[in-house]
């Protein structure tokens, strides 16, 4: 089979080195829209209400931010890789419980979870800032937006 190839604008080294936190990222990024999912059908509380829509504020976040990392992806060449498979072993995000769960408890889940994905995001930013500043400011971006709702979701413990 004759596979395709995108013509990169970045050297080997720095498609290899951004492909890579790309890919991390696009792994973290749809794990985030399901367990956000996740805990939107599960959810119970008194604040089920104003936590239902919050969830899906992250969740269409993370799908959007999703797509625009694997379509970065492909302009610098790399296949972007966001099948169930590699987002199960890929991802870095801390496992979500199964079955109801309470209010309280996706609040705290969230705020570990958003901490995670934003600690990893930094690590790429680092990563990739001398070898692609345009996938830089993209990851930077997706940070601001995620640290707008971590903040949001400490505010509710």
């Amino acid at each position: 089979m004759v596979r395709p190839t995108m013509k990169s604008p970045l050297d080997d080294a720095a498609r290899e080195t951004t492909g890579a936190a790309l890919n991390a990222t696009l792994a973290d990024l749809i794990d985030l829209s399901l367990v956000g999912k996740q805990s939107h059908w599960n959810l119970v509380g008194r604040n089920f209400r104003s936590l239902h829509l919050q969830l899906d504020e992250v969740v269409d976040a993370a799908r959007l931010f999703s797509d625009t990392v694997a379509e970065r992806a492909v302009t610098i060449g790399v296949a972007p890789d966001g099948r169930a498979a590699t987002v199960a072993t890929a991802s870095g995000l801390p496992a979500h419980v199964g079955g109801l769960v309470s209010d309280t408890d996706v609040v705290a889940y969230f705020v570990e979870t958003l901490g995670v994905i934003i600690a990893r995001l930094r690590e790429r930013i680092e990563a990739v800032g001398d070898a692609d500043v345009v996938s830089e400011d993209l990851l930077i971006g997706i940070t601001a937006d995620l640290e707008k709702h971590y903040w949001m979701f400490q505010a509710e413990q």
